[in-house]
């Protein structure tokens, strides 16, 4: 079985063979699968990748060979153990992407920038970007990845990936008011305050409300701040 080395758990009787990447070949192998799959499941592939789950890495390799070994519209085929394995793990990682687009809140730093610290499930910085860079197109914006330590940079003309130390990574992780623009507690009073004077106490429904907008996302959200 195929697994990164960091989840390697060796054994006495299995024989290992170190793989080291190589960029060369692995665009090779992209370049085939370009030929052989559809846009959506090249789409369907990196976001399995993306996932960064143990298992599923080894399926992309059996997937894979699947797939040249095999005639055309192989991956239609479910009852393969590892084109379902990355259909459903595809569907999880673009959920996770949609839901990081929505409950993104970006606070305004000392120095005008805008930034959002994230912890999402999978790595899902390469699939957010085109969403934030169009969207926010007028204000230079971080999106940085707690979990994975590297972040998005846009700085009004490109997006660029960086990676902060260890110093910087504490100060944002924890903002705090030295840290903030003077008008980011009064901007995040007035939503808050906007929030409770829209809300319909009467029509309140806790479990349908958790069900769309489960409470692992409500970190990011700034009228759930003092939920």
């Amino acid at each position: 079985m195929l697994k990164m080395e960091k989840f390697y758990q060796p054994d006495a009787f299995s024989e290992v063979v170190n793989i080291i990447n190589d960029p060369a070949k692995a665009h090779r192998v992209w370049v085939g699968l370009s030929i052989k799959l559809s846009k959506a499941w090249l789409r369907r592939f990196y976001c399995t990748f993306l996932s960064e789950e143990p298992e599923a890495y080894h399926s992309l390799f059996e997937f894979a060979c699947y797939i040249f070994l095999s005639a055309d519209n192989a991956m239609d085929n479910y009852g393969d153990n590892s084109v379902l394995t990355i259909s459903q793990t595809a569907v999880k990682v673009e959920r996770e992407k949609h839901r990081m687009e929505a409950f993104i809140r970006f606070q305004q730093l000392a120095d005008g920038m805008f930034y959002c610290g994230i912890t999402p499930d999978f790595n899902v910085l390469p699939l957010i970007v085109n969403h934030f860079r169009n969207r926010y197109a007028d204000q230079k914006w971080i999106i940085y990845d707690l979990k994975r330590h590297y972040g998005l940079y846009y700085d009004l003309q490109k997006v660029e990936e960086i990676y902060l130390d260890e110093a910087e990574r504490q100060k944002l992780s924890k903002l705090s008011t030295t840290v903030l623009s003077e008008t980011e507690s009064l901007y995040n009073t007035l939503w808050k305050d906007y929030f409770k004077s829209t809300n319909i106490v009467s029509r309140k429904n806790t479990k349908l409300h958790v069900r769309h907008v489960p409470k692992r996302y409500w970190k990011y959200l700034t009228e759930k701040q003092d939920s």
